[in-house]
């Protein structure tokens, strides 16, 4: 039996369907296993992003108290507390009274 046209016709169609469905399969399951990938990229860069975050707290605290000190540095009570505490100075109207060592 010979197969007329319009069978080889029938068959290369199925088979050029069947192609484009599988075509259509690997798109598909590329395309999941690649937003999946972006899912997990994006919880890690949330944690990252939360951890930078925290950090610039942080330091955003510690500039704050790096200014105090430094308007603080600049009075007059700061140089009269190293001068006591560093140069064991006194003012004129005080008076220093220190512990007797114990021999």
């Amino acid at each position: 039996m010979q197969t007329t046209y319009k069978e080889n016709s029938n068959r290369q169609s199925r088979k050029g369907l069947l192609l484009a469905f599988v075509v259509v399969i690997i798109i598909v399951v590329a395309t999941g296993i690649k937003s999946y990938s972006l899912k997990q990229k994006n919880k890690e860069l949330q944690i990252t992003e939360t951890h930078l975050e925290l950090q610039l707290e942080e330091a955003n605290n510690k500039a704050d108290e790096l200014v105090e000190r430094e308007k603080y540095m600049k009075t007059k009570k700061y140089i009269e507390d190293e001068a006591k505490n560093k140069l064991g100075l006194v003012n004129k109207d005080e008076i220093l009274i220190k512990p007797k060592e114990k021999d």
